[in-house]
């Protein structure tokens, strides 16, 4: 098949630290080269990758201050379009704007949908609902009012994290430092456990950073390390007795999640969003409802086993069983054609 991929121009691909979106769309780009198809990336030009990359934006917006980030994405998505003729298909992770050219071209969209950052953006999927080829990375993220050709759930590339049979004696903390995160229940969990956090990621809400996490970091319990790239990520994850994942919010999919498990560190979650689809309450990890449950989750931990952690990453979040799920749904869209094929 001939392919282009449009991804977030947000960050680079591979994103150096924070990129959800940018990281599948990296490997999903790279897996598609890998199986012999003909592969067209439009990213920003400080990517890199084995498809034939359209570079757009110079690099990230969120990398880069100076960018005007509607301008960039406009120019982005127009360059994908201009060139539809010459793809049998667009692999769209770019969110809903690509959806607003779609009926200008021949050539199918499908459509990953990585989430939804408000309720109203609900509105463009649903106009395009129609001729749109919706993938939805999670069941709990399926919206009742669209029609998904399928649901992929996010894979990684397992040779990048390095399975540890016995942890350091820390708690880990890793994502946006965000009150939907729970940061600040690591911190009291951690707390009240007496065991050392460990915080990393993007501080995207500053105010409550300097609130309510900042007041707490004291470099010995309790250490803030930043964003942290692709081999500091396996060994704070690696080393850690279990990732705090406390959300408030009904979480897409949740990367970092099975990132941990590949490492073969569980996980202790609210149950929220897709995270009773990715996780086993009591074997990769505790589903809890509160701080007082994920304390005592804590000092459950001796029950998980860690290889089972690993093998469940293995099993149902290889990289390779996502490429090859996109590429099925690719093949019934181009021979079976429109809405009818949709499930």
């Amino acid at each position: 098949m001939k392919i282009g991929v449009i991804a977030s121009i947000a960050h680079r691909l591979p994103p150096r630290g924070y990129g959800p979106w940018e990281q599948i769309a990296s490997t999903l780009t790279e897996g598609f080269v890998a199986r012999g198809h003909e592969v067209t990336l439009f990213a920003s030009a400080d990517s890199e990758t084995s498809a034939r990359l359209h570079p757009t934006a110079p690099t990230g917006y969120e990398e880069d201050s100076r960018l005007d980030a509607k301008l960039w994405e406009a120019l982005h998505n127009a360059a994908v379009f201009e060139r539809a003729s010459e793809f049998d298909l667009i692999a769209n992770h770019f969110d809903f704007m690509p959806l607003t050219y779609s009926r200008l071209v021949s050539t199918p969209v499908v459509t990953t949908i990585h989430g939804f950052s408000s309720p109203q953006i609900v509105a463009a999927y649903r106009a395009y609902d129609d001729i749109a080829h919706y993938v939805a990375i999670s069941d709990a993220n399926r919206h009742p009012d669209l029609h998904y050709t399928a649901t992929i759930h996010h894979g990684i590339d397992l040779s990048r994290f390095t399975f540890v049979p016995t942890p350091d004696d820390y708690l880990l903390f890793l994502g946006r430092i965000h009150p939907d995160k729970g940061t600040h229940l690591a911190v009291e969990v951690a707390r009240r456990c007496g065991v050392p956090l460990v915080i990393a990621g993007i501080v995207q809400d500053e105010a409550y950073f300097r609130e309510a996490v900042a007041p707490h970091v004291n470099g010995r319990d309790m250490s803030y390390v930043g964003p942290v790239g692709p081999e500091e990520r396996d060994r704070l994850l690696g080393g850690a007795r279990a990732l705090l994942h406390l959300i408030s919010f009904a979480e897409p999919f949740g990367l970092s999640v099975v990132e941990a498990l590949a490492t073969g560190t569980p996980v202790i979650a609210t149950p929220l969003g897709s995270m009773p689809e990715i996780l086993r309450d009591g074997v990769t990890g505790w589903l809890v409802a509160d701080a007082d449950q994920a304390v005592a989750a804590v000092s459950r931990l001796h029950l998980i086993d860690r290889s089972a952690c690993r093998a469940e990453a293995v099993s149902r979040f290889d990289a390779e069983r996502m490429v090859d799920a996109h590429l099925t749904v690719f093949e019934r869209v181009l021979t079976q054609g429109g809405p009818e094929s949709r499930a």
